[in-house]
């Protein structure tokens, strides 16, 4: 018995074929932007909107397929092929969705997914009820069945790749592979019905059967369906595509909210160095690795000597621009982990993080010194400036901190009367110089 198809259903079952293919590429996407609870029910509902897609397109092929007598469907049976059709999307789109596609995944994947493709079909095709029974062509039957691995490597490899695109971004590209992966889908499902032999004197069981589907609107119906379920599906996908992106924005925007709120809470606005705020922080953890380590640091006052009349006589954006060029002369003079902060106007305090005898102080007063009294090239100008620096070490001058830097200030005035470009110890003996010069 010899059976022929109308070519309207045959062209019905490729557009859903095609639709349920793009479908799936955007659902690969959604699973795997996705994370906990979110991830498992686009992975439950994309498997039930692909799964509907490829069912549909195979049933309506089946329904395209006419033989010279009366044919229907067992309704448990035909609903029996739409779960393996589910289940077997919902194992496609978990294998995309995993971090890496292996050589391993993706053929286990791809051959668990053409046996699935192929069993939901010969289910549908049992669904028949042919008495006697349907013969398959060996040959046939065996192409269908490599088809439809082959086909469900290509689908799987193509998903993953084009995953993390956007709905919208290379949506050529994704139409492009819809359609080759609808064409696969719809080669194998044509491949194994020419597999089918009826014998001449065939009869459909199911006609008589309870539940026998024979409505001839039937194919138009699921076609519609179908093409509406994946449209709603597309729909669903490309808004929350939208809104993951206007949220990772609005994220990203927050994020750099805060980091620049965090920098202006800690940073000089100018220089870029370390503030008050963060100068405490980190004499805190240079006071704490001392006690730890039985280790001294140094706190190094600097001021610029004769730079007000840079400003007066140059303006203030010159004199901002002198401080920037002073700031990167001191970070150059110290290590990394010394800390270089500018605690207003002209003042910088160093932080030596760890040194080995409060005489080391002295070196890197003299290194920064002398960097300072080179010329600065600031535009056309070229200017001369030096600095006085006072220095306390921790916890010879003071294990309180506040007091560490007073003692620092006070022996950075005592600098500043031996003249410009010096650098003086704190010792007690200066406060009461202080005292007197106030008085």
């Amino acid at each position: 018995m010899i059976g022929t198809y109308d070519l309207q259903l045959v062209v019905l079952s490729l557009i859903v074929a095609i639709t349920a293919s793009f479908t799936a590429l955007e659902l690969a996407g959604r699973v795997s932007q996705t994370q906990g609870k979110s991830s498992w029910i686009w992975l439950v509902g994309g498997a039930f909107s692909m799964g509907t897609g490829i069912w549909s397109m195979h049933f309506i092929g089946m329904l395209a397929f006419e033989l010279p007598i009366t044919m229907a469907y067992d309704f448990i049976i035909t609903m029996l092929s739409m779960v393996i059709a589910i289940a077997v999307s919902g194992l496609a789109l978990f294998v995309v969705s995993r971090p890496a596609l292996t050589l391993r995944n993706i053929t286990a994947g791809g051959a668990l997914m053409g046996a699935g493709i192929s069993t939901m079909h010969y289910t549908g095709m049992f669904a028949m009820q042919m008495s006697p029974p349907i013969v398959y062509d060996p040959l046939l039957f065996i192409v269908s069945v490599i088809i439809a691995i082959v086909a469900s490597l290509a689908a799987l490899w193509i998903a993953f790749q084009l995953r993390l695109k956007d709905f919208g971004v290379a949506v050529l590209a994704k139409l492009a592979s819809a359609t080759v992966m609808g064409l696969a889908i719809t080669g194998m499902h044509y491949t194994a019905m020419a597999a089918a032999q009826f014998s001449p004197d065939s009869l459909c069981l199911a006609v008589d059967s309870t539940g026998g589907m024979q409505n001839e609107a039937l194919a138009l119906t699921i076609g519609l369906t179908t093409l509406f379920i994946l449209t709603v599906t597309l729909g669903i996908s490309a808004l929350d595509s939208r809104f993951a992106t206007d949220n990772a924005k609005l994220a990203d925007s927050l994020q750099a909210a805060n980091d620049q709120l965090r920098y202006l809470a800690l940073y000089d606005s100018l220089t870029g160095l370390p503030n008050r705020t963060l100068l405490g922080d980190r004499l805190q953890l240079a006071a704490s690795h001392s006690d730890r380590n039985k280790k001294f640091f140094a706190l190094l006052f600097l001021d610029l000597d004769e730079f007000k009349p840079v400003n007066d006589k140059y303006g203030h954006d010159i004199g901002d621009a002198l401080l920037k060029a002073v700031a990167q002369r001191l970070l150059n003079c110290v290590r990394k982990e010394d800390t270089v902060s500018r605690t207003g106007g002209d003042e910088f305090i160093i932080v030596l993080y760890e040194i080995r005898a409060p005489e080391d102080a002295a070196l890197v007063s003299r290194k920064l010194l002398n960097e300072l009294a080179k010329p600065f090239v600031i535009e056309q100008y070229e200017l001369t400036i030096m600095g006085s620096i006072g220095i306390s070490v921790y916890p010879n001058d003071s294990q309180n901190l506040m007091m560490l830097k007073a003692n620092a200030d006070v022996a950075m005035y005592n600098a500043k009367r031996k003249g410009a470009n010096n650098f003086a110890y704190y010792v007690p003996e200066m406060k009461a110089a202080v005292t007197i010069d106030n008085q």
